[in-house]
């Protein structure tokens, strides 16, 4: 039987290591499209010890010759568009420039699939930022957005022209709304790898820095595994129908809960938190290594995001493995593990 072959968009992030693994242990045949090419852009394909398995290719999203070539040359069975500008706060800084990776590419990919492939299924990244809000739970498809950055309201436009390319041309068009999702191969700039990084320098006694300043310590995510999250991308494309889907575990955490089930895992003793506000700190023996830090607030702060995911569950037969305790273990452990990979080489 021949191979299925699959382009993935960003495939040297997180999500995009994590399905090429994946997709390669189902015998597909990876395209991996990057921006850049560099052997420092792919130190996770190393680390998954799959950087032979994928097949390379340097593409611009905007670029539409080049994305012609692209779908001529491969004519992929399933494209997955997972390439971002992800980082929510410095989304406010480069606005324009956000567009043009998050909204205007994403509307580049599915007209060649139109023009060129129209078989190819499609898998947009979607994200719970859309959503917004000041304290939301329960979040579904019938959910009202209200995006309150410029990620989210460009991820929003990408959905939604998702959704329009399915309806209007019958393209196997589909999105996975998915909630955060973390990992050891988290970028250093997110809050969740920050804090497992800092706090497993310190139990070791490794740590550059004695402080971690970190922002709103009360807001609350429906926190998942990257590494089980990939695999529900790729059942959404399995489906016989086309559609849209909420992505998540159904429980939350706020920072600071994150932070206290992550001392105690690792073994921490004698820690307090302390004062209030801006001035909140923790305490480890008697000295200051958590405090606040305002130029980590966002300008538009989303306090609450949890989802409904029982329709999910029930249409693709997956429930998550990881979320709260367990999830925090696992990113500890592996945390760990990536620690010990880089002392050889």
């Amino acid at each position: 039987m021949k191979k299925k072959l699959a382009i993935i968009s960003g495939i040297t992030g997180q999500d995009g290591s994590y399905l090429g693994k994946f997709l390669i242990s189902k015998n597909y045949k990876v395209v991996g499209i990057d921006r850049f090419n560099s052997q420092n852009q792919k130190w996770r394909h190393h680390y998954l010890k799959i950087q032979n398995d994928i097949i390379y290719e340097t593409c611009d999203l905007n670029d539409e010759l080049g994305m012609s070539q692209l779908f001529r040359k491969y004519k992929p069975n399933e494209f997955y568009n997972l390439a971002a500008h992800s980082f929510v706060k410095s989304s406010f800084d480069q606005p324009l420039s956000v567009i043009d990776v998050n909204a205007k590419a994403v509307v580049r990919i599915l007209e060649s699939i139109k023009q060129i492939t129209p078989s190819t299924k499609f898998y947009q990244a979607s994200t719970s930022e859309m959503f917004g809000g000041k304290s939301l739970s329960n979040l579904s498809l019938n959910s009202q957005f209200n995006p309150r950055s410029p990620y989210a309201y460009t991820k929003l436009l990408a959905h939604f022209a998702t959704k329009n390319y399915r309806e209007a041309y019958n393209i196997f068009a589909c999105s996975g709304i998915l909630f955060n999702h973390e990992s050891v191969l988290r970028g250093e700039e997110f809050v969740t790898k920050k804090i497992i990084k800092f706090l497993v320098n310190l139990k070791e006694g490794k740590s550059n820095s004695k402080k971690l300043s970190l922002g709103n310590l009360y807001s609350k995510r429906d926190w998942g595994s990257a590494e089980e999250y990939v695999t529900v991308m790729w059942r959404i494309l399995q489906n016989k129908k086309a559609d849209d889907y909420i992505v998540g575990t159904g429980q939350s955490l706020s920072v600071k809960e994150f932070i206290n089930y992550s001392m105690r895992y690792l073994k921490f003793k004698d820690f307090e938190w302390r004062g209030k506000g801006l001035n909140e700190k923790m305490y480890l023996n008697g000295k200051i290594v958590i405090s606040i830090d305002p130029k980590f607030f966002r300008k538009t702060e989303v306090d609450r995001l949890k989802c409904n995911v029982n329709e999910t569950y029930k249409k693709l037969k997956w429930k998550p493995k990881f979320f709260k305790q367990k999830l925090i273990q696992k990113l500890i452990d592996d945390e760990y593990l990536l620690q010990s990979f880089y002392s050889k080489i």
